[in-house]
């Protein structure tokens, strides 16, 4: 992982917007027996953000996740990353864009049992195809990161859950992604580890200029974000700016 800068400029609404989503829908079968999941949403999101994508089971905020990160398609709309349409790309061009843009975070850690820390930061970049010696030294700098260099020849089961969070946010970063999805990364944790893994988001948020997406339920847990974006069935019901960010100061 080459160096990033100490401090990054604040995301400006006068730039353009890294992401904007126009009119999108997402619709699952057909017919009488057809969901709706999304409804004509429109959304822009700009680089340099967190922001918190809410809303009840069923509102559409783990589809339009999905559709952010190119996981999933929408039935229509616009979908413009970097202001390029993605509805052009076939699938093997999406999945490049992943690789090369975005990095995932999950609730459920998502870790390789018999593999160390250091081996499953790596594997992103196994499937890049980079030398040896360049992701043993990207995956040792992003465990650095995380706050885990202790822990680097630890497979999972000898790490707590927040620790096993931490290598997989460091396995989301290894590849210097523009954009960070992160959904319900605190919902196999308690208090305290919550408190650190939101902390550790917001460090790599403001530091490291990393545009982060959150999918929670939880308040308390986006009160850590800088905006609000609240879902209802399959509309974005309020988007706004939090003006008291919790953890800062």
């Amino acid at each position: 992982m080459s160096a990033m800068p100490a401090e990054v400029a604040h995301p400006s609404r006068e730039d353009p917007p890294l992401i904007r989503l126009r009119g999108i829908t997402r619709t699952y079968g057909e017919g009488g027996t057809a969901l709706m999941a999304l409804r004509g949403v429109d959304l822009d999101i700009h680089a340099g953000e967190f922001v918190a994508i809410m809303g009840p089971s069923g509102s559409g905020k783990s589809t339009a996740m999905n559709i952010l990160g190119c996981l999933d398609t929408p039935t229509s709309g616009e979908y413009r990353f970097r202001g390029v349409p993605l509805q052009s790309l076939d699938r093997d061009e999406r999945a490049l864009l992943r690789r090369r843009y975005f990095g995932f975070v999950f609730q459920g850690f998502h870790l390789l049992a018999r593999t160390t820390a250091q081996e499953n930061v790596e594997l992103p970049l196994v499937y890049r195809g980079e030398p040896a010696a360049s992701r043993k030294k990207a995956a040792a700098a992003a465990l650095e990161l995380v706050g885990l260099s202790d822990r680097a020849g630890h497979t999972p089961a000898e790490l707590s859950g927040g620790q096993q969070q931490r290598v997989a946010i460091a396995r989301a970063i290894v590849t210097q992604p523009q954009v960070l999805l992160a959904d319900e990364p605190t919902g196999n944790l308690d208090s305290q580890r919550s408190v650190e893994i939101m902390e550790l988001l917001q460090g790599l948020n403001r530091d490291h200029g990393i545009t982060v997406l959150m999918v929670t339920h939880e308040p308390d847990m986006a009160a850590y974000t800088s905006r609000m974006v609240r879902f209802v069935d399959g509309h974005v019901a309020s988007d706004h700016a939090n003006p008291n960010v919790a953890g800062r100061g």
